[in-house]
C-alpha cells in the first residue's frame, strides 16, 4: 500500500509541477504578467518540499496502530449516571457504559475508576480523592 501511495504522490506532484509550468509559460504572459525563471523554480522546489514532507507525515500517521476496546478503559475515571447497586450506568470519556461496582453500591454523581471488565460490562470502584498538599 505504501508503494501505491508513493506512486500516486509522485504522479500528482508531477501533474502540479506541469500545471505550474503551463501557467508560467502561457497563462501569465496572456495577462501581461512576466515572472523570471527563478520564481518558477522557487515555487516548484517549495511545492516539491511540501509534497515530500506531507507524504512523510501522512505515512507516519497511517502506520500508527490505534488502540481501542474495553481493555484501554482500565484506569479511566468517570461518573455514575444510574446508581450502581451493584449494576448501573457510568459515563467515561463521554460514552455511556454498563458497569458493575465491585465494592458495594455507588450513588449517582460519584466518581468511579475502571478496574476491569466482564464481557461488555465495566467493573468499577469508587475513585480515590486526590490528597491535598500539606495534609497527612
Amino acid at each position: 500500500m505504501t508503494a501505491a501511495r508513493l506512486i500516486l504522490a509522485i504522479v500528482s506532484t508531477s501533474a502540479v509541477e506541469a500545471a505550474l509550468y503551463v501557467i508560467w509559460r502561457w497563462v501569465l504572459p496572456e495577462w501581461g504578467i512576466e515572472l523570471p525563471l527563478a520564481v518558477l523554480i522557487g515555487v516548484m522546489v517549495a511545492w516539491a518540499v511540501f509534497a515530500v514532507v506531507d507524504f512523510w507525515l501522512v505515512s507516519r500517521i497511517l502506520k500508527k496502530q490505534v488502540v481501542v476496546g474495553l481493555s484501554t478503559m482500565i484506569g479511566s475515571r468517570g461518573k455514575v449516571i444510574n446508581p450502581l447497586a451493584p449494576e448501573g450506568q457510568v459515563i467515561i470519556r463521554g460514552e455511556l457504559w454498563g458497569a458493575e461496582a465491585i465494592d458495594g453500591s455507588i450513588d449517582r454523581g460519584e466518581e468511579v475508576m475502571v478496574v476491569g471488565q466482564d464481557g461488555l460490562k465495566l467493573l468499577v470502584r469508587r475513585a480515590e480523592k486526590p490528597r491535598r498538599l500539606g495534609t497527612a
